[in-house]
């Protein structure tokens, strides 16, 4: 027992030095990527499109919108038929996504209002910050390099890192881990439902994008400029060692 001390955390899953003050605690910002930091719909849409149409298929704004943003595994069979095997879905889930890296890489992009100061922002900050997409990691690569972010959003999670999508909080405690910091001292910052009861259900605090205000965010709006300069230092500042953290491995302050 250290008698007179501050409270200190000893390192297990998430991997924090093996003594921590609770005030030195690492924070960080996870980011979804498309919708969020970038808007690739349209090259998704053209890209499904054409890979549908070279397979003799035809593809309706319909379709596409109730499944965008989900893992191909979680859709392609609806659409091509229940006599594809796994290595044919897998290999046209591939040739879509080489279509659409084209037409990224070819057209360009821009960070969404807000996305790119932000993440700079923050890195000046000192907050440890990474990506967690249901993307496949070739495109969340692809996607960064193309908004000029790569060099600051290095740690990312992609389809490929996890065996749940959203709603399933699996993607950001693998990102949390990546960057050592507890899943309650990370913000997830979202522009789906979806991803915003993943952060809840991952224990951590939410910035809801572009959604309703009654989406179960802590802070939801229209676009990151909207966001106050304090924003995150405010949300920031209620960030705590949680129960949640101990369920997930890592100990109980002690004196």
């Amino acid at each position: 027992m250290l008698t007179g001390a501050r409270p200190f955390f000893f390192r297990l899953t998430f991997g924090l030095p093996m003594f921590e003050s609770p005030a030195r605690l690492p924070r960080a910002v996870l980011w979804d990527l498309d919708g969020t930091l970038a808007d690739s719909r349209d090259q998704h849409w053209r890209a499904w499109r054409d890979a549908m149409a070279a397979a003799g298929r035809t593809l309706t704004a319909e379709q596409f919108a109730a499944t965008f943003g989900q893992r191909n595994d979680r859709f392609l069979r609806s659409w091509l038929g229940d006599d594809q095997s796994e290595e044919q879905l897998a290999r046209f889930g591939d040739e879509k996504e080489a279509r659409y890296r084209s037409l990224i890489e070819a057209e360009g992009l821009e960070p969404l209002p807000g996305a790119a100061s932000w993440v700079r922002r923050l890195n000046a900050a000192g907050w440890r910050q990474a990506v967690a997409s249901s993307a496949p990691r070739q495109n969340i690569g692809a996607m960064l390099r193309v908004i000029g972010l790569a060099d600051l959003l290095g740690v990312f999670v992609g389809a490929e890192d996890v065996t749940n999508g959203k709603p399933d909080p699996e993607i950001f405690l693998a990102a949390a881990a990546r960057l050592a910091v507890a899943p309650s001292r990370c913000i997830v910052v979202e522009d789906a439902v979806v991803g915003i009861e993943a952060a809840k259900r991952a224990g951590m605090t939410a910035i809801g994008v572009g959604l309703d205000p009654g989406v179960a965010a802590d802070v939801v709006v229209p676009t990151l400029a909207d966001l106050t300069d304090d924003a995150f230092e405010k949300l920031g500042a209620t960030l705590r060692f949680t129960s949640v953290d101990v369920a997930r491995g890592l100990q109980t302050p002690r004196l």
